[in-house]
């Protein structure tokens, strides 16, 4: 599995790495939403865990601009804010994925259900 840590604080990266490295075969990182559309289109990762508030872009603003040009992007944003309005917001960006960082083992759930549509997909099965 293919990853993309989109995050702008290098410590919650690391803990991020950490907890979801067993299953990646690959791992890469950037700081923000920016980086983040030519890191996803260099890198095509299988799934991108993707903070809301950063720099020069935000989270939101990358999810919608990385499913323009690739659809089938599975994006999960990961973030501090429990809050009904950003998970909203999160959801009608086109994340397929809501997780907060204090519960980072819970990343491990989309990755395998990222795993599961691939092997669905690649059977020729459609839900």
């Amino acid at each position: 599995m293919n990853i993309l840590i989109v995050e702008d604080n290098p410590a919650v990266r690391k803990l991020i790495r950490r907890a979801i490295s067993y299953l990646a075969t690959e791992v890469n990182e950037c700081e923000d939403g920016a980086d983040a559309l030519s890191a996803y289109a260099t890198h095509q990762p299988d799934i991108v865990f993707m903070d809301i508030r950063m720099g020069r872009m935000d989270g939101l603003c990358a999810t919608r601009e990385i499913l323009k040009s690739y659809p089938q992007a599975f994006i999960v944003i990961v973030t501090d804010y429990d809050q009904e309005d950003l998970r909203h917001a999160a959801f009608a960006a086109g994340a397929k994925g809501y997780a907060l960082k204090d519960n980072l083992l819970s990343l491990e759930a989309f990755i395998i259900q990222r795993d599961l549509e691939d092997k669905d997909s690649s059977n020729g099965k459609t839900e």
